[in-house]
């Protein structure tokens, strides 16, 4: 499993570094490189990859998708580390982009990354179809935007110290982390032009594929260690976030979590052994510690 995200990492950054090679030099260009090449794991980019596997999509097509993926991750992460958001000093163990460049450069270089993501769907070295690019670049912005994180962001720093319901949690959840890993799972199906209906299937298993995620990321603020981490833990608690944690407890969280790795496994059987991948990731997922 870590030999494979390592693989896909690797390949995404010399992408990623390639493209920005090859554009022109401005002096956001620091700071947008640092929040983007900060030693993520690129676990979306993994799920792009697992999908595009079970739809035979080629993997250097899944790379570029992937690099566009990781940009607009690397824009949420710079905004959400602001004291006006979320707060944090610190982001994969070294000072947030805000604290190393200022605010105001923080939340430049994460609009522009944004806007990266896009050139990197419309660029010629992207072999599909003008339509698909299309299709590609209307999704990940309806994702990115207020129906999708954005709009989860708001209603996460809405929610704080307030009581709020099971189904709002996860209404919240799905919208911040789950839409852009809907993105990773509809890509490849758009890309092999597959009808609305099976779009749609795996856009589902994309949004609880993103809860998961977020709840194992609310697992390791809750009980994580600060150093393996590479942020502060214990922060929900203190600023009233509304995690399932707070609401479910973090035994029941973990039942939860189990849960949809289920319903995830049984929706993916019809493709038989081509799905282990996905099943190592999603374990690899719950059981993180950073």
């Amino acid at each position: 499993m870590q030999k494979k995200l390592n693989k896909i990492a690797k390949d995404t950054n010399l992408f990623l570094k390639r493209f920005f090679n090859n554009q022109r030099n401005s002096e956001l260009m620091p700071a947008m490189k640092y929040g983007l090449f900060s030693g993520g794991k690129k676990i979306r980019s993994k799920i792009l990859v697992d999908i595009g596997l079970l739809l035979s999509v080629d993997y250097k097509t899944l790379i570029k998708i992937g690099a566009a993926i990781e940009c607009i991750h690397a824009y949420t992460l710079i905004h959400d580390d602001l004291p006006c958001m979320d707060d944090d000093k610190t982001r994969r163990g070294k000072p947030s982009t805000h604290i190393k460049f200022g605010e105001s450069t923080a939340i430049l270089a994460g609009n522009s990354l944004q806007t990266i993501a896009c050139e990197i769907l419309a660029a010629p070295n992207l072999k599909v179809s003008e339509k698909i690019k299309i299709d590609l670049i209307k999704k990940l912005s309806e994702c990115s935007g207020h129906l999708g994180v954005a709009g989860g962001q708001y209603l996460d720093l809405k929610y704080e110290k307030r009581k709020i319901s099971k189904n709002k949690i996860i209404e919240m959840e799905i919208k911040k982390t789950g839409k852009l890993f809907s993105f990773c799972c509809a890509a490849p199906a758009i890309i092999k032009k597959k009808a609305k209906k099976e779009i749609k299937f795996f856009e589902n298993i994309g949004l609880n594929i993103g809860l998961l995620f977020q709840i194992a990321d609310d697992l390791i603020d809750f009980k994580g260690d600060e150093k393996i981490a590479g942020k502060k833990t214990g922060k929900d608690k203190k600023k009233g976030k509304a995690t399932l944690i707070s609401l479910l407890g973090y035994k029941n969280s973990i039942k939860y979590c189990d849960k949809i790795i289920l319903d995830i496994n049984k929706s993916l059987i019809k493709y038989g052994s081509k799905s282990k991948n996905m099943r190592k990731t999603l374990k690899y997922i719950l059981n993180r510690k950073a």
